[in-house]
């Protein structure tokens, strides 16, 4: 048994430090809104706590999955900040989808502190962090990766290192671009089908058992033929990881041609007044034009 921390209780963090405690962990929780921290201390056992520093506050290890770099660094820095609560030799581990330029800019500061610093994105979804079926994408010092993974198992499927610090959001930033040009062209399939007056999931049924297939397409396809949208990854969340993606690419000249095009068809989505919808709501734009 491990004593830790998780900061963060969204859809994705709440069932993440569920899977701690279930695991016989000592966890203490905390949230920007404590309403929530309060429900999870009930609902798993664990207990909450009235800042990042005092859950961290003698830790092994710290977890967090949170908005943005600048959640990550108002959880991370200042008096309150879970760095100020952490020992020498603990761990913070970061499931949060941010830039690799912030975290850098953190691992260091947690290094002159003594803290090792893991990068660790996750893809799966809500579904994924309820059943503890996520990929994890790590960056950071390989010791460090060695001490932290058996514990982020109870909630992935598959947990690997990449590379040294960063590594794991950049891999975060390939399976986001992967990801835009898979939801637009599952789009464009099932719009093209309407209009061919086809019988959408008959359609599907067979595409995705050939070269077509894809976990979008599996998991996907139903609700966006009934256009239903209030569940999953939020277009507004996809936009800021998509502009993560633009930005390092204008930094490391990479050529993004479809990411840039899908950025600004969930831009037109924002404008259908989808922005809390989830991300395969590209066929609501097809089908409004």
């Amino acid at each position: 048994m491990a004593k830790l921390a998780f900061l963060g209780l969204g859809v994705m963090g709440y069932p993440m430090a569920g899977h701690l405690q279930a695991a016989s962990h000592d966890v203490t929780v905390y949230n920007r809104t404590s309403s929530k921290a309060d429900a999870w201390a009930k609902e798993h056992g664990g207990t909450a706590a009235a800042t990042p520093r005092e859950a961290a506050k003698g830790a092994e290890m710290v977890m967090a999955c949170v908005g943005n770099d600048d959640d990550l660094r108002s959880v991370c820095l200042g008096d309150d900040g879970a760095f100020a609560g952490m020992g020498e030799g603990s761990i913070f581990v970061d499931h949060t989808t941010v830039s690799a330029a912030v975290t850098k800019e953190l691992a260091a500061t947690a290094q002159e502190a003594g803290i090792a610093f893991v990068d660790a994105p996750v893809s799966g979804g809500q579904a994924g962090a309820e059943n503890g079926q996520l990929s994890i994408m790590c960056g950071g010092a390989q010791d460090s990766y060695d001490t932290a993974e058996p514990v982020m198992n109870h909630y992935a499927k598959l947990c690997r290192r990449i590379g040294d610090s960063g590594a794991g959001q950049l891999t975060k930033m390939c399976n986001q671009i992967a990801i835009a040009g898979l939801v637009q062209g599952l789009s464009e399939a099932l719009h093209f089908a309407q209009k061919a007056g086809l019988d959408g999931e008959a359609v599907v049924e067979v595409i995705s058992q050939g070269a077509a297939g894809s976990w979008q397409m599996s998991n996907r396809y139903k609700t966006m033929i009934a256009d239903e949208y209030n569940h999953g990854f939020a277009v507004d969340w996809m936009r800021k990881d998509l502009g993560i993606c633009l930005d390092t690419a204008n930094e490391n000249g990479a050529s993004l041609p479809v990411t840039a095009i899908v950025d600004q068809f969930y831009k037109d989505v924002q404008k259908l007044g989808g922005g809390r919808w989830d991300t395969s709501s590209l066929l609501k734009r097809l089908n409004a034009i």
